[in-house]
């Protein structure tokens, strides 16, 4: 095998690895639920639901689930459970 044909196997597997954290400052109670990007890495999200017993978490990783088109399972709090920024964690 030449070593240009291993190559491309070897940056698919090291490509599955990449994890992707990104900012995000939380407006529970809001009217409606909508993500906006305000820059990269660094997004707003406002939600319907109260930041009581973790609803408006709950409610963040369904609809940033939504917004990237990726599981719920892929997405994890990492950062600020109980702060209004919050410290998001994409896995592959």
């Amino acid at each position: 095998m030449r070593r240009d044909e291993a190559l491309p196997r070897l940056y698919s597997v090291i490509c599955k690895e990449i994890i992707m954290r990104i900012y995000v400052r939380v407006s529970p109670r809001s009217s409606k639920n909508e993500v906006t990007k305000i820059s990269e890495g660094e997004y707003k999200v406002k939600l319907t639901a109260p930041p009581v017993d973790g609803e408006a978490n709950i409610m963040l990783i369904k609809i940033l689930a939504e917004y990237f088109a990726v599981p719920k399972s892929t997405l994890a709090i990492i950062g600020g459970k109980s702060a209004k920024i919050k410290i998001i964690e994409v896995k592959p």
